[in-house]
């Protein structure tokens, strides 16, 4: 009888991991990797996860981030029509899963550059040394690729700790990670280093230096313009206010959350944060 007990379990345990295994698999069943012309040699991948950018001209491929690991296939297959499968160059614009899961299927053939602190986030998460970046920077650097310089730059503190945007000289284009996350309220990972604070700076510091015509990859959300960037900078920066105003009259968190940030704010709490996940993450991003 004990016997059948402990094959009962394992038998049950095997069925469980075998279902996790399929719901991984079918969570990308129906996943298509959709290409947006940018501007010049520049397209916008968009499938599941972080938006990607890529860079396709006599050079070869350049691209900019790679969403998960299953979807790596098909994500290929759409750079192969724009030039090649295997780009020479990746770019992180964070450590993020959602943005570095296909690390592992490019980073055989592909040099990954990468803020120094994606690769130590990624490294003491345990990746493989193939899925690490193996350019690192600490301010900023630039690849000559394609006839423009491709500049990564530095955000910290933001969205993480291991952020940045990268700017296309000749294209007229900025890929902004996610520090933009079109019609929506932004993930601020505070676990990992990133504050409100930060954030708005860096927001900042990017409308500064693009103008009324670059074309703006968010990180999530549809291709954008710097009108729609700046739309999303005085979101984050009114709703941001509000709570902490709510917060020095002595309210607590929940009594914020039950406040709220009115109907104007409806549609932008749709997306991956909601509205109470928002103020939650002002609310702890600030001191009393």
């Amino acid at each position: 009888m004990k016997n059948l007990t402990i094959k009962s379990f394992f038998l049950g345990l095997s069925l469980s991991l075998l279902a996790f295994s399929s719901a991984a698999q079918n969570q990308f069943e129906n996943v298509t990797i959709d290409t947006v012309s940018v501007a010049g040699n520049i397209s916008m991948l968009i499938g599941q996860g972080g938006n990607i950018g890529v860079s396709a001209g006599s050079d070869g491929i350049l691209i900019i981030d790679d969403q998960f690991a299953p979807l790596a296939g098909r994500i290929k297959t759409a750079i192969e029509a724009l030039g090649s499968d295997v780009p020479k160059f990746l770019l992180n614009t964070h450590f993020h899963g959602d943005h570095t899961g296909g690390n592992i299927e490019f980073g055989a053939e592909s040099v990954i550059v990468a803020h120094e602190n994606v690769r130590m986030r990624m490294a003491a998460g345990d990746q493989p040394a193939v899925a690490l970046p193996v350019v690192t920077f600490d301010d900023d650097v630039t690849i000559h690729f394609n006839g423009e310089d491709v500049t990564l730059i530095h955000m910290p503190n933001g969205h993480t700790d291991t952020d940045s945007v990268v700017m296309f000289s000749e294209s007229n284009v900025i890929h902004m990670g996610d520090h933009f996350f079109n019609g929506g309220f932004p993930f601020v990972d505070l676990a990992n280093g990133g504050t409100v604070q930060g954030y708005l700076s860096n927001l900042e510091r990017a409308l500064s230096w693009i103008g009324d015509d670059t074309a703006v990859i968010p990180g999530h959300g549809p291709l954008a313009t710097k009108s729609d960037l700046l739309n999303f900078y005085n979101v984050v920066k009114d709703t941001s206010t509000a709570i902490r105003v709510m917060k020095s009259q002595r309210m607590n968190k929940e009594e914020t959350v039950a406040e709220g940030l009115g109907d104007e704010y409806e549609s932008w709490g749709q997306g991956f944060i909601n509205e109470q996940r928002w103020i939650e993450t002002v609310f702890d991003s600030y001191p009393r």
